[in-house]
């Protein structure tokens, strides 16, 4: 018989100790090749590291010395899953809110590595992953209503019960400061790029900051362009759009405010991590009240140092990294990762 082990909203929790910051969405293991250059045909051996864009997420963020960060996901009752705790925990993320369930096991990931651009990856989650069996139950409600941040990806609204679930979070959330809405639009888990908008565009009305490429942009409001996508997010309802621009840089826009952030020279490795780096940066800065350029740059500064190594969730780095970046101006100051074919 299906048991779901879930948390139990129903246990008060004192206000003291109600996580500032909350992520929601993907949680795995990501295998990455430690031979760079060649297909995972040739591949002989792999580094295994907490993954899932919403989980590196909340890494990021506690990394950059913010305690109290806690993330909303699942796992399946495997070895996986037990390590994945563990990993959040020794990682400085708060596991309270995880379900464990054993209809499907824990998720994992592969990537290949071909610097400096092509970073395929391979996600083992059909016909779903626990991530996607949180239920409306599962939801904390005061937890979710009184955080300072609040982070959900656009990956967790593309099956039930999780789209439901964000559904009652966000009622729960109320369009307080700081909702985040990560488009993170991953073609492979959706029926339609339509059914996709709808959902996008229920969600865009119910947060208060938007963050994707020009892609993601192109799916949630039918704008490529990143001027008139910032736009359009904002005409949704957001308070701050950013746009991804690649090696153009960054666009945020506010209804008062238009800043270009170009990007921090590096040295690529794996790009994989970078955005995940770039959203737990940007949740720093708007706990400590940044202007939004000191924003954005850092964010950029982050998403670099992580390009530049290997995995994405022990590779997020310091607010001391951050800060020795942004004086030299590049990221080889850290003395970053150097690539040769089958290394």
């Amino acid at each position: 018989m299906l048991n779901v082990l879930t948390y139990d909203p129903s246990v008060s929790v004192a206000p003291s100790s109600t996580p500032p910051v909350i992520t929601m969405g993907r949680c795995g293991v990501d295998l990455y090749p430690l031979q760079v250059g060649v297909g995972l045909e040739h591949v002989t051996s792999f580094g295994k590291f907490l993954g899932g864009s919403s989980t590196n997420i909340a890494v990021a963020a506690a990394q950059l010395g913010n305690e109290g960060v806690a993330t909303i996901t699942g796992v399946g009752d495997d070895p996986f899953g037990r390590w994945a705790k563990m990993e959040m925990r020794r990682l400085g993320v708060d596991d309270r809110y995880v379900i464990t369930t054993d209809a499907y096991l824990t998720p994992i990931t592969f990537c290949e590595i071909f610097p400096p651009d092509n970073f395929p990856l391979y996600f083992y989650r059909r016909p779903s992953a626990p991530d996607l069996q949180i239920t409306p139950d599962d939801m904390p409600a005061a937890a979710i209503r009184d955080a300072r941040v609040f982070w959900f990806t656009g990956t967790g609204l593309c099956q039930e019960p999780s789209w439901s679930a964000h559904l009652t979070a966000l009622d729960h959330r109320a369009v307080a400061d700081h909702t985040i809405f990560d488009l993170d639009w991953r073609p492979m888990f959706w029926t339609s790029a339509d059914e996709a908008r709808h959902r996008y565009d229920w969600c865009l009305a119910r947060s208060t900051v938007a963050v994707g490429n020009q892609a993601e942009c192109d799916v949630a409001v039918g704008e490529t362009d990143p001027d008139r996508a910032a736009d359009a997010l904002l005409a949704r309802g957001v308070q701050i759009a950013i746009v991804k621009q690649g090696p153009l840089g960054t666009l945020a826009k506010t209804r008062d405010e238009r800043i270009v952030v170009p990007p921090t020279p590096t040295t690529p490795y794996n790009g994989l991590g970078a955005g995940d780096a770039f959203g737990g940066s940007l949740i720093d800065g708007l706990l400590h009240g940044r202007d939004l350029e000191t924003t954005i740059r850092r964010a950029s500064a982050a998403g670099a140092i992580v390009a530049s190594r290997l995995e994405c969730s022990t590779a997020m780095p310091t607010s001391n990294d951050i800060d020795r970046v942004l004086e030299a101006g590049h990221t080889d100051v850290l003395g970053g990762a150097r690539w040769t074919e089958q290394s």
